[in-house]
């Protein structure tokens, strides 16, 4: 069969577009071809994938959005797809893999006004042409918090949702030498033996709480601040947190780094990954971290925070969300004896837990899905 994958921008180190090549690439390995659809891609191209990179320019990213899904029904037409999966939100969908949390829940405390602006308008009508009754598209959930919203907002039918168990690659497993891969990427930072390194990754660096992190090591106590090392790891532009960590005197204690492929040696050289975020459908990064054995501090507001408490390898901060609960608590994990405890236990819950095989089920769930249409 020719499956069409469809998303609006591809780049490397996004986890949406890493959930995709990983689905498309079970997919090939089953004998199928992989068409993608995109305006814009960075990176290599998968050996036997077709990339089609629709050239469409607009003054604002709705418009362009629409005009690509208009064009995109003349290419799948000319190149005979048999199925067309989206990570995007969009019509004309066979099958939607729900990485993105609900908008409508989102714009709930939001002006009503606002609500009618037209890029607000472009996005709850995207939403809808998927999660409304009247859609066929069927449904590839992350966690169970979204499957709740959309429900709530759009009666969407529970049999168009299937629920996928996560999928974190198994690289980011502690390897029986995570304790040199430590001690060499402490020495290549210039990190002293008592010194505490601190970790956020992902991008989009608004979203996942970077100001947050900020003021919260801000607010440690002099002598544990100044041993505290942060380094963020996402695409974004930096520009307004650099100005923000200088801002808080911070400047000497924070790097912020592009996307990068060896996130792996920072999971074992840092003491704790801060993920504040504000909104999160699941949050991948917390079980990279699990597994890899790092303690985690994070929000009720990630779909995949259950697994932190269950895990029993760190702390959730519940809502409504205070500045001054992250701050106290990122202080006393910092200072904890019971971090090594953190550890252990994030390393067996990766060792006893199904956190590897969504994108086998997804590649399966699509494939059949597609073939009895």
């Amino acid at each position: 069969m020719k499956l069409a994958f469809v998303l609006f921008k591809y780049f490397p180190f996004g986890g949406l577009q890493r959930d995709m090549r990983r689905i498309a690439e079970v997919c090939q390995s089953r004998g199928h071809e992989i068409h993608i659809y995109t305006l814009s891609w960075e990176g290599e191209i998968p050996k036997g994938f077709n990339v089609h990179v629709l050239p469409i320019k607009r003054l604002s990213n709705h418009r362009r959005y629409s005009a690509f899904v208009a064009k995109l029904q003349h290419y799948l037409k000319k190149d005979a797809i048999d199925g067309t999966i989206g990570f995007n939100r969009m019509p004309g969908l066979d099958i939607y893999y729900a990485a993105d949390p609900c908008f409508r829940e989102k714009m709930v405390k939001r002006s009503p006004l606002i609500k009618m602006m037209p890029r607000y308008r472009h996005f709850l009508d995207y939403e809808e042409a998927v999660f409304s009754p009247h859609s066929k598209t069927e449904l590839l959930m992350i966690a169970e918090p979204q499957m709740q919203h959309y429900s709530q907002h759009y009666q969407t039918q529970p049999e168009r949702m299937t629920l996928l168990p996560p999928g974190i690659s198994r690289d980011r497993m502690a390897p029986p030498n995570a304790a040199e891969i430590r001690q060499a990427l402490r020495a290549e930072f210039a990190l002293k033996g008592d010194d505490l390194l601190l970790v956020t990754i992902g991008s989009g660096f608004k979203t996942k709480g970077l100001d947050r992190s900020l003021q919260a090591i801000a607010s440690l106590p002099d002598k544990l601040r100044q041993r505290t090392q942060l380094i963020t790891i996402g695409n974004d532009n930096p520009r307004a947190h650099i100005k923000q960590a200088k801002k808080l005197g911070l400047s000497n204690h924070v790097r912020i780094m592009s996307g990068r492929d060896d996130v792996p040696r920072f999971l074992q050289g840092a003491d704790l990954l801060l993920h504040p975020a504000y909104y999160e459908s699941a949050g991948m990064v917390l079980l990279e971290a699990v597994v890899a054995g790092l303690p985690v501090l994070t929000t009720d507001t990630c779909g995949y925070a259950g697994h932190i408490e269950r895990a029993k390898c760190g702390m959730v901060i519940n809502s409504p969300f205070k500045q001054s609960t992250l701050n106290q608590t990122l202080e006393h994990m910092l200072c904890s004896p019971e971090r090594g405890k953190w550890r252990a236990n994030g390393i067996h819950y990766g060792q006893t837990e199904h956190l590897y095989s969504m994108p086998e089920i997804a590649a399966e769930l699509i494939i059949n899905k597609v073939t009895a249409k």
